[in-house]
Formats: structure tokens, C-alpha cells, sequence
């Protein structure tokens, strides 16, 4: 019996990841909002009742898309920030963490950088939501910092969300990159972290 029930699992997730993987490569070429689920269904081959199975709506399927993108990005960022390399080295490691999982996930990316204004509350709410971690993350390494000795939290949460802010944007920008550009791109994205630092150590000036 436990047997049976395992395969059934497998194959209810099989099922679950493969509309989430149709729904994705429907997305490339319009927003959450315009897809309907029978367009999901019928990529997949499954019967548009058997979508409530796994999701309530077609909301729901993107927040666990939002989920899918973002979530497991937590604990690289972790190890990233937790890191012992100087400055300039983390700065260069980070952009080419996001120009590598831009690489590897465009889909992902570009569904985040059109629906994070989009018109599916809940899945903006879903991306918000994520972003404000990646911020509170960010601002508990930096606070561990000696540099941040007589920073306020307002602030340190400020220089946080301008870090955030600047992946997610640089982010954006990739995906819109030619392949000969890239370096370039992320040449300019390293200076502009730079500039964010140059203007961190002095301001408490």
C-alpha cells in the first residue's frame, strides 16, 4: 500500500512540476494575468479539472513559480554574503551569480521582471515578499560587519534594499543583453556596486 501511495505522489509532483514548467514557457510570450488554464492543461495533456488538483488558480500556480525562482536563491545568497573575501570579490562573485542563474533560468528571470508590477495581486505580493527577505538577509550580514559600527537599522536596511534592489535590476538588464555584450554589462554592474561601497564607507562622514 505505502508503495502505491509513493508512486502516486511521484507521479501527482510529475504532474504539478509539468504545469508549472508549461505554464512558464507560455509566460515567455504574455503576462499571468492573459493566460487561462486551459491553456496549461492543454500543453500538458491532462484535463483542465485535473489543474485544481494541484492549484487553486492560475494565481496560485504563479506564486509557486515566484517560489520556484526565488526560493532557492536563499541559500546561495547565504553563503555569499557570509563569505571572507574582500570587497571588489564579493562584488565580482555576485554579479556573476546573477549573470549565471540568468543564464541557466532566463524564464524564471523574465517572469519575475514582468510580474513583480504586474496584475496579479498575489503574486506581486508573492515577489514583494521575497524581495523584503533577500533585503532583511542582506542587512543582517551587513550589520555583522565591523564597517556598520554606528549605523542605525533604518539604514542599514536602506543600503540593504539598494544591494537587492541593484541584483534585481541587473537581472533585468541580462535578459536583454546580446551574448557579446554580456561581459560588459556586468563590468558595468560591478561598478556600480562599487560606487554604492565607495559611498558606504563614508557615510557616516
Amino acid at each position: 500500500m505505502s508503495h502505491t501511495l509513493g508512486i502516486r505522489q511521484a507521479q501527482k509532483q510529475k504532474t504539478r512540476q509539468a504545469l508549472m514548467d508549461a505554464a512558464l514557457e507560455l509566460l515567455a510570450d504574455q503576462s499571468l494575468s492573459s493566460l487561462g488554464l486551459r491553456e496549461v492543461t492543454r500543453a500538458v495533456g491532462v484535463a483542465p479539472t485535473a489543474f485544481y488538483r494541484h492549484f487553486d488558480s492560475t494565481a496560485d500556480l504563479g506564486v509557486a513559480l515566484v517560489e520556484e525562482a526565488l526560493g532557492s536563491l536563499h541559500a546561495v545568497i547565504s553563503r555569499l554574503l557570509t563569505a571572507t573575501w574582500d570587497s571588489d570579490e564579493r562584488i565580482a562573485r555576485t554579479v556573476e551569480l546573477i549573470a549565471d542563474r540568468v543564464g541557466s533560468h532566463p524564464a524564471h528571470f523574465r517572469f519575475i521582471a514582468r510580474e513583480r508590477h504586474g496584475g496579479v495581486r498575489a503574486v506581486r505580493e508573492a515577489i514583494g515578499a521575497q524581495l523584503d527577505l533577500f533585503t532583511e538577509e542582506v542587512r543582517a550580514a551587513i550589520s555583522q560587519d565591523p564597517a556598520a559600527e554606528g549605523w542605525s537599522d533604518d539604514d542599514l536596511l536602506m543600503l540593504a534594499g539598494l544591494y537587492v534592489e541593484h541584483m534585481v535590476l541587473t537581472a533585468s538588464a541580462l535578459l536583454t543583453t546580446a551574448p557579446e555584450d554580456v561581459p560588459r554589462a556586468m563590468r558595468l554592474a560591478e561598478r556600480q556596486l562599487r560606487l554604492v561601497s565607495l559611498g558606504r564607507r563614508h557615510w557616516l562622514d
